[in-house]
């Protein structure tokens, strides 16, 4: 065996199966019935764990949630960000919107569960471990979209951090109010996009 590659224990090998089992399951069920029609019984049951052993990996359905849609909400941020470095040379809106695309789709993929896992982040414990993941990843995102500004000549520096959270602000009431729940991606896009474009236009007119 070469070096650097550490031999994995079984218990640890058990305890990593195990996890992806119930990844797997929640992920699962999650998108069959939706997070409110689901349990964290069912959960283990078809995870084929004990439902004190499901406890040790998280203690609540709002936790197994934050588990399975913080990976999608990571691969949603690496895919945005690959096609906004794409769109770079385009203004600032263009990649900005590109950023944000998939991570639209993502968060509607699934209404219920998109709703409450951002719900659950933004007025769930901060300390718990797979929040703070999802907080760390909302923190990604909106780093990129504050890189994005600061390549818009038009946008001083001391202002993108700001911009940027007016902007996550507005993908996160854009894709979890009630009254905007009928309508397609695309119409979300489009709303979104008529907003940042109004968010920016002042700056582009001070300059």
């Amino acid at each position: 065996m070469g070096r650097g590659h550490m031999p994995i224990g079984r218990r640890e090998q058990a305890k990593q199966d195990k996890r992806e089992r119930i990844m797997t399951a929640a992920g699962e069920l999650f998108v069959e019935r939706g997070v409110s029609g689901v349990t964290t019984q069912q959960i283990a049951h078809r995870a084929d764990v004990a439902i004190g052993t499901l406890y040790l990996y998280a203690s609540t359905k709002a936790e197994l949630l934050i588990m399975v849609q913080n990976e999608k909400f990571a691969d949603a941020i690496d895919v945005g960000l690959a096609a906004a470095n794409d769109a770079v040379g385009q203004g600032a809106l263009e990649p900005v919107i590109a950023l944000i695309r998939p991570v639209v789709e993502c968060v509607r993929e699934h209404i219920e569960n998109g709703r409450t896992y951002l719900h659950e982040l933004v007025f769930g414990d901060p300390a718990e471990p797979y929040r703070q993941e999802g907080l760390a990843l909302a923190g990604r995102l909106e780093d990129g979209i504050t890189g994005l500004l600061t390549r818009d000549e038009y946008v001083r520096p001391a202002d993108a951090a700001t911009l940027a959270r007016v902007i996550t602000a507005i993908v996160h009431i854009s894709t979890t109010a009630t009254m905007y729940l009928h309508r397609s991606d695309e119409v979300v896009l489009a709303d979104i996009r008529d907003q940042i474009h109004a968010t920016l236009a002042p700056h582009h007119r001070a300059a």
